[in-house]
């Protein structure tokens, strides 16, 4: 697909953004967002006809890739069949699309609770657990996000909670992040048992029985894409066990075939209470998420009302797409697909950028799920942009980006490199190619030696 250029239109639109558009997470006056004017498989096109891959999958949703026909053609379908539905009535898109989430689920896991998006996702599983377990505290990363609702933003650790700190009952723990160790560790199995450790203290401190939950990222997201180390899953699952917490696992970001697996815990030996889910289900065609509900936790509402609901819960043209993504998924081959690239492809390419490029400080990620830690000295490991901030060089790594054709995620001193599952392995080494390009623009920001 090429789009024919309309720059009059393009700036029709960016007129009209900017005069009636109240954007999230931004002070209003000096934005000048970027126009994405069409879009399809893994690229998206501007009104004058410039082409971009999109290495950010948008907000890390896109796993599907962008106008994907088996999903556009069954949001039609529904929509001329039975365009919504109170969430009280049953309707056979729901249950389909409900049954084909569970079945992706561990055995045991039979109920999907669903929702308009992640936040929510987060908000009712959270509220599950205080119910089931009639505790009230939630424990969860530093680095997190998990929304931007009242509970959500609070489980979430980044500085976006700061603001909005409204809820009771959030506690915060360090997780396992050897590369930035909050312990003083020396290699990934030391990491693993202090953070461990750590949890077990801040357990054992804020008091066992009141602790409802502990709310994690498989993998962690926007806060870094941050890897588990081998056996720290199950070694928190083991302490939910040990004081009968709620494990929620928060695949809202990191699932459907996000890191080379349907959900991301399952690259590790671990079975969750609760499953939050939303992006990747439908790859953000329609809003939806859900949570994925353990058998226990669902007996706890067989004689007991569930105190919350949405309008839109189970809307039957987002339960559509689900179905028709996940089918698509499987004929298709995207999961296994995504885990081939980031294995042959992404994680040896950005390896080799590494050893070009020193602001390059460390490689991390599965899959389509990967990230760049960026350092102005790789001895001391100084961010190339500051906790909670941004910097000259990251704004410009950005421009170059754009400059060379392809769509960037950054976070603070991080660039994610998070493509559509569907990414070819010409397209993946296009990308790895205006990667290249662009470091070769900031090298004058590395300062160590």
């Amino acid at each position: 697909m090429a789009f024919e250029a309309d720059p009059a239109e393009g700036k029709r639109v960016h007129d009209l953004d900017r005069a009636h558009v109240f954007h999230s997470w931004s002070a209003q006056g000096a934005l000048n967002p970027f126009d994405i004017a069409g879009a399809e498989g893994c690229y998206v096109w501007d009104w004058d006809g410039k082409r971009y891959l999109d290495l950010s999958s948008q907000l890390v949703n896109v796993n599907i890739g962008h106008q994907h026909p088996k999903v556009i053609a069954a949001i039609q379908e529904q929509a001329s069949t039975l365009a919504t539905v109170a969430p009280q009535h049953s309707n056979k898109a729901r249950g389909e699309a409900a049954q084909r989430i569970s079945e992706l689920a561990p055995e045991g896991m039979n109920k999907v609770f669903f929702t308009n998006g992640g936040a929510d996702a987060i908000e009712n599983a959270i509220r599950m657990a205080r119910i089931h377990t009639s505790r009230h505290k939630a424990l969860s990363f530093y680095r997190s996000y998990h929304g931007n609702t009242g509970a959500a933003i609070n489980a979430t650790g980044d500085p976006r909670r700061w603001p909005n700190e409204f809820a009771y009952g959030h506690v915060h723990f360090f997780g396992p992040y050897a590369y930035r160790s909050a312990f003083w560790s020396t290699s990934e199995a030391e990491e693993c048992e202090r953070a461990l450790q750590h949890l077990e203290q801040v357990i054992t401190f804020e008091g066992p029985a009141t602790i409802a939950t502990i709310v994690i990222e498989s993998v962690v997201g926007t806060a870094g894409v941050i890897v588990p180390p081998a056996g720290y899953l199950e070694g928190v699952r083991a302490l939910c066990d040990k004081y009968g917490i709620v494990l929620i696992l928060d695949e809202v970001m990191s699932g459907f075939g996000r890191t080379g697996k349907w959900f991301a815990f399952q690259n590790w030996d671990v079975k969750p209470d609760l499953i939050t889910w939303a992006k990747g289900s439908n790859s953000g065609y329609i809003p939806v998420g859900g949570v994925v509900i353990s058998d226990a936790i669902a007996a706890t509402f067989d004689d007991r009302v569930f105190p919350g609901g949405l309008t839109y819960s189970g809307h039957p043209i987002a339960c559509a797409s689900i179905v028709a993504s996940i089918d698509a998924m499987k004929e298709e081959g995207i999961v296994e697909n995504a885990r081939a690239i980031g294995e042959n492809v992404l994680g040896p390419g950005l390896r080799e950028l590494a050893e070009r490029h020193k602001v390059i400080g460390e490689v991390r990620g599965l899959g389509v799920f990967w990230a760049l830690d960026l350092v102005t000295d790789r001895a001391t490991r100084e961010p190339l942009a500051p906790y909670g901030g941004t910097s000259e060089a990251m704004g410009k790594l950005g421009a170059a980006m754009r400059a060379n054709g392809a769509l960037p995620f950054m976070n603070f001193n991080r660039l994610h490199v998070v493509p559509p599952c569907t990414i070819t392995e010409a397209e993946a080494k296009e990308g790895l190619a205006i990667l290249d390009t662009a470091f070769a623009e900031i090298a004058g920001y590395y300062t160590g030696s």
